[in-house]
């Protein structure tokens, strides 16, 4: 089955549906997503988008902070045109409907929170919901649009490239129809991943089940650079409880004055950065995991009880009503939390435009390394830069499109058919996949997680080598279903990271390795770039 389109978009967050908004004004969008439109990290967002909205803030004072939190690794270039055009962006949500939390004071202007890192508060949200509401609004307005066709339960596979003047160009991607078990060729002549992080590469994670760092194995396999991917960030506070699977409590709930706890009711954060509970989440999340190392319990608490009730309850609907669910009521008692791996520094390196060093293939929101967040996120950058890359990236293949030789769309409609034809939706050796699976995320949990050292990384990189040969044998070898493309997709993932993170003999931001302990910015104040060896 051949399915052509003006453009590609292959992921349903704010940065794929975005792109695909603005891509649509000007030719067909074909959208794809491996589960439900709305099963992507945007919808579990929590905090908010970063902006310079206040009165009493600027454009200079968001840039400082991001480079700050970013220790000598972002890119300023990138941090000018991401915090510039953020204000834009977001008065663009507002005008299409997105219910952003107003201020009490100024009905008619949003409530702005504040977060760790942040010198201002500069947090546009929508209570503890900002992601649910931004992605709910952008989906109606894609379902609605007529140039816009959007395949739910489709799982991209490989990119499809062809050799255009010596270089690789991006033509479409095979792409596998869950459902039917059958593989379908989309060609297009911009292809966007758009496909989000990998945090289940990791035995905790704040990331849904189809956060398996799907674009970027497929742009790296494709001859796509990484950068950075030794960058990953650890949430210092997920839910810390056996009925709750990835539940985020939001950075803004320190934002209101929570103070991080140890097991006897002690706050420990100021004994680790004069910030204290708002310090950046690299240098919070090493706190709690040398605080639980220290005392051998399985968590640390944060506590809100001080604040009014009413005003907890208010402010965190979503997270207060998912604590009483389990027992817990953070009005009167501490909410028992660990880290857990939540988002990724690096990627696909790409432009201020979101290309790629593949012709015609696009890489924006958590898969892309843009070198806004350098070795350390600062707090609701993401989706700020998911917009504003979606933005950029839009503007871009509009023009590419208009340059592109007339030859282009006769090569679109040459049927390639993947090479591939075993196909399963239960492979008959299943236990493999899980036993890998399993394996990958707890050695990625144990050697390569928020602390690391020479010896666990070698570790890690001589048990990923075997379990990696392993997959790709049974990729070729037996029928290819969805859970065998997923694994095959972390252990890539695990590669890159493990790779990057050996290349990086210093400790720096997300980085921190106990053999190498210090900063080196005479030699590795710049990317770790990788190709596929």
């Amino acid at each position: 089955m051949l399915i052509i389109s003006d453009y590609l978009v292959i992921g349903t967050g704010v940065a794929g549906l975005s792109f695909a908004l603005k891509a649509a004004r000007h030719g067909t969008v074909n959208v794809i997503c491996k589960r439900a439109i709305d099963e992507t990290n945007t919808n579990l967002a929590q905090g908010g988008i970063a902006a310079v909205l206040g009165d009493d803030d600027l454009v200079e004072y968001h840039i400082k902070d991001t480079l700050e939190s970013g220790v000598g690794l972002c890119h300023p270039e990138t941090v000018q045109v991401v915090v510039e055009n953020g204000p834009r962006l977001v008065r663009e949500l507002i005008d299409m409907g997105v219910p952003f939390s107003a201020s009490v004071d100024h009905p008619d202007r949003p409530e702005l929170g504040q977060e760790g890192g942040h010198s201002r508060r500069r947090i546009i949200h929508a209570k503890d919901m900002t992601g649910q509401a931004m992605q709910k609004s952008l989906i109606e307005k894609a379902l609605s649009e007529p140039n816009i066709t959007v395949y739910e339960h489709f799982q991209a596979l490989d990119i499809i490239a062809e050799d255009r003047h010596g270089l690789p160009a991006a033509i479409g991607a095979y792409v596998l129809d869950i459902e039917k078990e059958r593989v379908a060729t989309f060609g297009a002549r911009i292809v966007v991943l758009a496909t989000g992080g990998s945090g289940k590469v990791y035995l905790y994670t704040s990331n849904p089940d189809g956060a398996t760092g799907d674009g970027l194995a497929m742009g790296f396999r494709a001859g796509a650079r990484a950068a950075n991917m030794e960058f990953i960030q650890f949430h210092p506070t997920c839910l810390y409880h056996p009925a709750a699977r990835n539940f985020l409590i939001s950075e803004a709930v320190r934002g209101e004055g929570a103070i991080l706890v140890d097991k006897n009711g002690q706050p420990f954060m100021k004994n680790y950065h004069p910030l204290g509970d708002l310090a950046f989440r690299d240098i919070v999340a090493r706190a709690i995991d040398a605080e639980m190392k220290k005392s051998g319990a399985e968590c640390v608490f944060l506590d809100i009880t001080h604040k009014d009730p009413a005003f907890i309850r208010d402010r965190f609907p979503k997270i207060y009503s998912t604590c009483l669910a389990l027992g817990i009521d953070m009005t009167a008692q501490p909410i028992p939390v660990v880290p857990a791996a939540h988002y990724q520094c690096g990627g696909l390196l790409v432009d201020l435009d979101g290309r790629t060093n593949i012709q015609s293939l696009y890489a924006i929101g958590e898969v892309a390394a843009t070198g806004l967040h350098g070795a350390n996120r600062l707090a609701s950058n993401s989706l700020l830069e998911a917009l504003v890359m979606a933005d950029q990236a839009a503007r871009a293949g509009r023009a590419e499109i208009a340059n592109q030789p007339a030859a282009r769309s006769a090569r679109l409609s040459q049927d390639l058919a993947w090479p591939n034809g075993r196909l399963g939706r239960t492979p008959k050796e299943a236990v493999v996949i899980a036993h890998s699976w399993d394996e990958i995320r707890r050695f990625m949990w144990n050697y390569v997680g928020i602390v690391r050292s020479d010896y666990r990384l070698k570790m890690a990189a001589d048990r990923l080598a075997l379990v990696k040969a392993e997959i790709e044998e049974f990729f070729t070898g037996h029928e290819v279903g969805a859970d065998l493309i997923e694994v095959r997709n972390i252990a890539q993932v695990a590669d890159i990271i493990i790779r990057s993170a050996r290349t990086r003999r210093e400790s720096r931001g997300l980085h921190y390795n106990l053999d190498w302990p210090n900063r080196d910015d005479l030699n590795f104040k710049h990317d770790t770039i990788l190709a596929e060896a």
